[in-house]
């Protein structure tokens, strides 16, 4: 009971944060209000750049240049909008998802997301550690985004992962390229043909939304071929982020290493599982998102509720991509190299080639 006090009580601001968190969230709304003022200066035309992918760039470029000379004052609160408020936003994440959405897709779609999910992570860190050599947190990072949701699984998997800011930036960059890419390539392939002979209308808008990264990019990859392909893309990339709770779990016991246990008898192998079980760190944070989205199917909600809870989690987003860019490095990014971005790229090969396999052998079941 101690321990689960501490951990609420972390989610609360001391006076040593505020200075920092103040400056996050005017940043973060800043980030907002930009995002909603391009959309309308360039009429619509700028399309994929959204609120986290300004706050992330805007974050870099201050951390590389003015927040250095504040960072002893500003640290603090920089640092809780990284930590505590990124779990906030996973949670409160749930408020744009309900059961109901699962059940007006069917099976197909949950078998897709699940099989595109698992074989892209673990291809992801195969290629990523075995063939490109690329470090293991960055790869596993980039596994996270590519299979799941995106920046918001990158940044939900962090804590779980414990990597440094400018590997989550660089597994979020390979986010905004291809999923920018994906926007306008799914569209083009479609009315190109492609898949079209195996693939009903409905089945491509299951493939565009278990393949695709951001909820955003299904969204508008989805609209460009038709508003049924977009509905159902949309609701098939939302299964997709349901999933994230279990794999985050699933991740966090597979990085804990079991410790060498002093038992003499034949229940050896059974003590070290258990030993390894209670070393795991369960990312409570995400089992919490989906108690909000058995909430949000079960109990009815007001529409002002809802649109305010939806917009609050944007602005948690918002300022934890703003915290995160703070407090990323250039040198450390250059440092990287290419590689992560290579990794990305023949991840995005594999969702489009590969999925679309899976795709179509679920689509004769």
């Amino acid at each position: 009971m101690n321990t689960f006090m501490q951990s609420l009580a972390s989610y609360f601001p001391e006076k040593r944060h505020l200075i920092g968190l103040i400056v996050v969230l005017i940043g973060s709304l800043f980030c907002m209000w930009l995002d909603i003022s391009l959309d309308i200066w360039t009429e619509g035309r700028i399309v994929g750049l959204s609120s986290l992918t300004l706050a992330i760039l805007i974050g870099i470029v201050l951390g590389n240049t003015i927040y250095p000379r504040f960072a002893r004052r500003l640290n603090a609160g920089v640092a809780f909008a990284k930590g505590q408020i990124l779990r906030l936003a996973i949670m409160f994440y749930g408020f744009k998802l309900t059961f109901t959405q699962v059940a007006s897709v069917g099976m197909p779609a949950i078998i897709s997301d699940a099989l595109v999910l698992t074989s892209t992570f673990l291809l992801t860190y195969w290629i990523g550690t075995r063939w490109l050599k690329v470090d293991k947190k960055t790869t596993l990072l980039i596994g996270s985004g590519a299979s799941i949701c995106g920046a918001a699984a990158v940044i939900a998997a962090e804590p779980v992962v414990k990597a440094e800011a400018h590997k989550v930036t660089i597994a979020v960059a390979t986010v905004v390229v291809f999923g920018t890419i994906s926007m306008l390539l799914y569209p083009f392939l479609y009315h190109l043909g492609w898949l079209q002979v195996w693939l009903s209308p409905q089945d491509y808008g299951v493939y565009i939304g278990s393949t695709v990264h951001e909820v955003a990019q299904v969204v508008v990859a989805g609209n460009a071929i038709s508003d049924d392909v977009g509905d159902t893309a949309v609701v098939t990339k939302m299964i997709r982020v349901m999933m994230l709770a279990p794999f985050l779990l699933v991740l966090s016991f597979a990085l804990t290493s079991s410790k060498d246990s002093n038992v003499e008898n034949d229940s050896e192998d059974k003590s070290s599982f258990m030993t390894r079980v209670k070393q795991v760190k369960v990312p409570w944070f995400a089992f919490i998102f989906i108690l909000i989205v058995l909430l949000h199917t079960w109990l009815p909600m007001s529409d002002g509720f809802e649109r305010s809870m939806v917009r609050l989690d944007n602005v948690l987003l918002t300022m934890a991509m703003f915290a995160l860019g703070l407090t990323t490095h250039l040198s450390a990014i250059k440092q990287a190299g290419i590689k992560p971005l290579i990794l990305g790229a023949v991840m995005f090969g594999w969702l489009i080639l590969g999925g679309g396999l899976i795709n179509i052998g679920i689509s004769f079941i």
